[in-house]
This record gives structure tokens, C-alpha cells and sequence, in this order.
């Protein structure tokens, strides 16, 4: 068997509990009717065009709109990096012209749209959390955007963790000072917000444009995602344009199947409802000696409401580090979470999670606290104070298209304080950026940078070998 067959399978026969992506969870029900290999194909005759859908593909894509509730759909199989590229690049020239307001902590795909439109960004600093130390809330209501002068404002609804700001409240204030402002929402990880459940979708508040991740809640493969479009805000020929030229000329119809399915299964909403009962139980038996982010957050530090399906918990509590607690979970109760850091660990729910599943991890958070058995687990060093702040924005001298284009060298990550980052640097998961190509290097960002690729890695080659890629002086 080859390399990446052999790690497939062997990490497949472990059996893990899924509390990360995709939201299928592996189960084969909702792919009933799909031929793996039989419908492997490429735009034949009957079969439509997605660059130009006017059959099948068309349909498939009228439906998804009206489940979704938008006025039209667009399926993605590049995943949600190529609908936030082309949310940019459907601005067209006045990108340029003009600033787009973003969030500091918006994900890198956002940040490569800024590279391939020219855009400079304008950031709304999210507030850190004293308790978890992460980028929850956004405080809007002190946050006056010149909606006159702005080219877009592209907001993050829920955040990675579960955390939802005050949208309805951004919305009003658009339409009461100027509404031709594009409002273009990631909402990669809420495209499970249907029904009375969850937080109201983005498209019911009255967004232009919205982003839909399918695969990471909802029952789609793998890199499928959706974008959604109402009003009158938007070119659509435009947006059009955008997609053909970011998805790829053979899409897999077995990715585009796969949407279709998962917007009919995101009708079941009893499926949830089991979950959510679950999620409650949970909360009541270890909110006792974890903090958990929970409905009581709502109201504070910028968080509008929380999203229940994403269980986030901090292990300051038990004195012991996230990384030695994922460990004792993943090798003692075969749970396999979506992220964490030096405190806190995020357990992703999808469509695909059953009850059973939440009563295993009720039961494996409940073992933290019992005494853990096996490798004695590290004590996490004492934070100074708690104290609410607003998440670090770095000087900026570059517009990302700037840096990008410059000239480069790379430099010791020790000794590039004072220069011009030529790179996007973003731990993945969950892929939000520490810093953004044309922001300065501070010494501050130096430490911080080292100590995550010393510590839980980054993912870049270069930071890997202690280097870092610079803007070179002219």
C-alpha cells in the first residue's frame, strides 16, 4: 500500500470519535445513492457546466438558495477560500480605491483575497477573553464604520470557537447611514444556523453576500462549500467572473453531490435537537470544574450569543496544560478534538455527531477532573492577571498586494524585528493569521511567533528552519 494509503487507513482503524471536521463523521447515510468511483466525472453532455450552470448543476444550486434563503446560490468545490477571494474580487475596482473593513482575526483565505485584489485593509480589533485568552467578542457599538467611504465590510459570523457578534446590530447601523455598502459575512462555520436552534443566518439578517463552509458542520465532502447572494449590493456578473477564474475547470461531481445532499440534510433538524439535549447535559455535569464558553457569555466582552454545537473548554481550572488533557482524552477515550492550544481545547460538532458520541466525551471530561491515569500531565504556568484587551494589531506599512509583490529576502526570525513581513504566518488550525504580509515585525510579535513554533508548530516551512521572509529594503 502506498504512504498516504497506509496512514489513512491506519488512522482510520483507531476508531476516534469525531469532534472535528468534516461534519459527516464518516457515516455513510448521507451519501446513500452516491457512486464513488461510477460518478467520478467531468462536465459531459447532460451533466452541465458549474462555471456556466444552466441544467442539473442549476438546479441543484436553485434549491440550495431556497433552503438556505438566499436569492442565489453558488457551489464551491475549491472550498470556502475561493467564495472569500471572490466576495473580494466581485468588488471589483473600488477595492482598490478604498479601504475594505475586516476583522483582525479573519481567516487567511481573507487575507489572500487582500494579495489578488490590491485592497488595503481597515481591521476592527476583536476583544480577548480574560478567561480563555482568544479573540471572542467584537465590540460594535463603539465601533462607528465610515460605511460612505468603505469599500466592504467583511465580517467573521460565529468566530472558529463558537462566539457570535452583534451582526443585527452592524446591519442597522449600514442601513441607517448608507446601504450600498456590500456586507459580506464568513459564515464558515454556521452553516448549520437553520431553524429556531441556533443563531439567525446572516442571509435573515440581511447580508449581501454570504460564505458557507459546508463540509465543516453540514454533511458535505470534504473542500465543498457554497456562496450565497441577495440584494442588489453585488455584480453578479462579476461575482460570476470571480468564481470561474478561482475554482478549478474539472470540478468533482462528486463534491457537488455531495452539496446538494447536504442541503436536504440540513432540513433534519431533530438531529440536532438530540444533540443540543446532550450538549445541555454536558454543561450541567462538568460546568462545575471546566469553564466552558456558554449561553452565560452572552452580553459579555463583545459576544452577542454563543453557538452551542461548538464546545470550547479551558483546563486552567484542573492546573494542567490543553495539550497533556488531549492526550489523556484522545489515548484513554478515543476523542479526537478539533483544536487546541497551551488552555483550551475545541470539540466540533456536526450533522454527522450522534447522542452516544457527547455522552462519551460528558464521560471523558469527567475523567480529567477524577484523576487522570497514565503520563503525569504538566502544570500551566500562572497567567500575571486577567484582564479584558483587544486582540494586537501590527503596524502596517504595506498594503498585502505590496508585500507580496516586493522584493524578499528571509532573515532569521531572532532578527527581523523592524522589518516588513512578506508572508502571512496563521497556526492551522484554525488558520487565523499572527501576522498579515505588509505588517511591521515588532519585537512583541517576534516572541510570540517563536514561542508557537517552539511550542504547537505552525505549519510554515520557513518559521520551521527559524527563518522568515521579509520585504527588502529598495
Amino acid at each position: 500500500m502506498t504512504a498516504l494509503g497506509e496512514g489513512l487507513q491506519k488512522y482510520h482503524q483507531q476508531g476516534f470519535r469525531s469532534f472535528h471536521t468534516p461534519g459527516h463523521k464518516g457515516r455513510q447515510e448521507f451519501f446513500y445513492g452516491l457512486d464513488f468511483i461510477g460518478f467520478d466525472l467531468t462536465e459531459l453532455p447532460g451533466l452541465d457546466k458549474l462555471s456556466s450552470a444552466s441544467g442539473i448543476i442549476a438546479q441543484a444550486q436553485r434549491r440550495a438558495a431556497q433552503i438556505f434563503g438566499a436569492e442565489e446560490s453558488f457551489f464551491l468545490v475549491n472550498g470556502a477560500t475561493a467564495g472569500n477571494q471572490a466576495m473580494l474580487l466581485a468588488l471589483g475596482e473600488t477595492a482598490e480605491d478604498r479601504k475594505v473593513v475586516i476583522v483582525r482575526q479573519s481567516h487567511k483565505s481573507v487575507m489572500s483575497a487582500l494579495v489578488l485584489t490590491g485592497a488595503a485593509p481597515q481591521y476592527l480589533t476583536p476583544l480577548i477573553h480574560p478567561e480563555f485568552n482568544l479573540p471572542l467578542g467584537l465590540d460594535l457599538k463603539d465601533r462607528m464604520i465610515e460605511w460612505d467611504t468603505a469599500a466592504a465590510c467583511h465580517l467573521t459570523y460565529p468566530s472558529y470557537y463558537g462566539s457570535v457578534p452583534d451582526l443585527e446590530l452592524l446591519i442597522a447601523d449600514r442601513n441607517q447611514r448608507g446601504d450600498k455598502c456590500p456586507l459580506l459575512i464568513d459564515q464558515a462555520h454556521g452553516s448549520h444556523y437553520l431553524g429556531t436552534l441556533f443563531p439567525p443566518s446572516a442571509l435573515a439578517l440581511g447580508a449581501d453576500l454570504v460564505l458557507h463552509s459546508t463540509h465543516k458542520t453540514l454533511s458535505a465532502l470534504t473542500q465543498a462549500a457554497m456562496l450565497h447572494v441577495q440584494g442588489k449590493n453585488i455584480c453578479r456578473d462579476r461575482l460570476r467572473q470571480a468564481l470561474d477564474m478561482l475554482q478549478s475547470s474539472s470540478p468533482s461531481y462528486l463534491l457537488l453531490a455531495s452539496l446538494e445532499l447536504a442541503g436536504e440534510h440540513a432540513l433534519a433538524e431533530e438531529r440536532w435537537q438530540a444533540l443540543f439535549e446532550e450538549v445541555e447535559s454536558l454543561h450541567f455535569q462538568v460546568g462545575n470544574f471546566l469553564r466552558l464558553l456558554n449561553k452565560d457569555d452572552a452580553g459579555t466582552y463583545g459576544i452577542k450569543t454563543t453557538d452551542w454545537s461548538k464546545i470550547l473548554i479551558n483546563t486552567r481550572s484542573l492546573g494542567k496544560s490543553a495539550p497533556d488533557c488531549v492526550d489523556f482524552l484522545r489515548n484513554k477515550h478515543g476523542l479526537e478534538p478539533e483544536l487546541w492550544d497551551q488552555e483550551n481545547i475545541l470539540f466540533l460538532l456536526g450533522i454527522g455527531n450522534t447522542p452516544e458520541d457527547i455522552r462519551a466525551l460528558t464521560k471523558g471530561l469527567k475523567g480529567l477532573a477524577g484523576g487522570l491515569n497514565g503520563p503525569e500531565l504538566r502544570d500551566l504556568p500562572p497567567r500575571s492577571e486577567l484582564s479584558v484587551k483587544e486582540y494586537p494589531v501590527l503596524p502596517q506599512r504595506l498594503t498585502p498586494r505590496q508585500a507580496f509583490l516586493a522584493r524578499r529576502r528571509q532573515l532569521p526570525l531572532r532578527e527581523s524585528g523592524g522589518h516588513i513581513a512578506a508572508q502571512t504566518i496563521s497556526p492551522y488550525p484554525p488558520g487565523i493569521p499572527l501576522i498579515v504580509m505588509g505588517e511591521e515585525i515588532t519585537p512583541e510579535i517576534v516572541e510570540i511567533l517563536l514561542a508557537w513554533s517552539q511550542g504547537l508548530g505552525l505549519g510554515e516551512d520557513s518559521l520551521a528552519n527559524g527563518l522568515i521572509w521579509v520585504a527588502q529594503d529598495n
